[in-house]
Order: structure tokens, then C-alpha cells, then sequence
């Protein structure tokens, strides 16, 4: 048990390593420009989007997760944030219509940089980690489908959201953040 975890740690640590700074640096700063977030994923990537987007709440930023009755439309000077491995489903092609429609930003973190959808982006956070299709590019890995690009997502925009509330100037005090987690538990 001690080998595989030191092995699936190792592996996340490798992925981060990789990660461009710049990439993440740029989706921070549009996290802060955005009047309203959206967050997208589909299976695990939209898990990982509802954690991403719950930490942001918590951070006082106003935030949505695409698909629940509450989310209202996007507009111009929204953001919307596209979680995907493959970055190329059928639903991300429809919402990146939209999208350009409203004139809101787009941004995609995917393993594949090269994803039909990404011209349209203002941001590709590219994650060089193995998803389920384990493409010649992929690194090799020990865990299952996409464990691997979905624990990395999750470090990688966890840490997004802290460089992002240390650089603000008005960033919420821990018990400022911590009102506003949930007290309907």
C-alpha cells in the first residue's frame, strides 16, 4: 500500500512540475476580471469543476456551475471555465458557440492543447497528465482512467485560487471564508 501511494504522489508531483506557470498565472488574472465565473465539466471533470467552484465561492467570488436550475446566463465579461481532458465533447463545441455569442471569456484546462475549441480560449491551462484514452503523449501512470488528470486538476486550481486570494488586495480573511462555507450540514 506505502508503494502505490508514494507512486500516485510522485506521479501528481511530476504532472504539477510540468504545469506552465504562465498558464496558470493567466487564469488566475481572469478569474479576478470576471464579473461572474462559470464553471463546466462532464463525469469526474465536472466533480473536480464543483469543487473548483465551491472554493471560489468561498472566496467571495461570484460563481456558477453550468447545468444546475440556478445558474443564470452568461454575459459579456463573464468567464467561463471548461475543465476537460479531452477538451473536445460535443456539449464543450455548443457551449463555445455560446460563448462567442455573448462575448465572454473562455477559458480550458485540458491535457490537449491542440482541442478544436482552443482558438476560441483567452486561456489553455494545459495538464500533461494521462486521461482514459492513454494517448502515445500521455505519461505513464499506475491509476485507472483518469485519476490522474483529475487529482492533478484539483491541486492545480486549488493552488490557482490560493496564489489568487494572497495577490488581491481585499482577500478574505480565513474567517471571513469560513462564514461563508455551509452551515445547512
Amino acid at each position: 500500500m506505502r508503494n502505490i501511494l508514494e507512486t500516485v504522489t510522485q506521479e501528481i508531483k511530476t504532472v504539477l512540475a510540468h504545469v506552465n506557470e504562465t498558464e496558470a498565472i493567466e487564469l488566475s488574472e481572469l478569474l479576478v476580471q470576471a464579473k461572474n465565473i462559470f464553471v463546466f465539466g462532464e463525469g469526474r471533470s465536472g466533480l473536480m469543476g464543483k469543487a473548483f467552484a465551491m472554493r471560489l465561492m468561498h472566496g467571495g467570488f461570484s460563481v456558477y456551475v453550468v447545468g444546475e436550475t440556478t445558474t443564470p446566463s452568461i454575459q459579456k465579461d463573464d468567464l467561463l471555465v471548461v475543465i476537460s481532458g479531452s477538451g473536445s465533447s460535443a456539449m464543450i463545441t455548443s457551449l463555445v458557440e455560446t460563448i462567442k455569442k455573448k462575448e465572454a471569456v473562455l477559458a480550458l484546462v485540458t491535457t490537449n492543447r491542440e482541442a478544436k475549441v482552443s482558438k476560441d480560449c483567452q486561456n489553455v491551462l494545459h495538464v500533461p497528465a494521462a486521461t482514459k484514452y492513454r494517448k502515445s503523449n500521455e505519461p505513464d501512470t499506475i491509476q485507472p482512467l483518469g485519476n490522474q488528470f483529475d487529482q492533478s486538476v484539483h491541486l492545480l486550481l486549488d493552488s490557482i485560487i490560493i496564489y489568487t486570494l494572497e495577490k488581491a488586495s481585499d482577500s478574505m480573511s480565513f474567517e471571513e471564508m469560513k462564514n461563508k462555507h455551509t452551515n445547512m450540514e
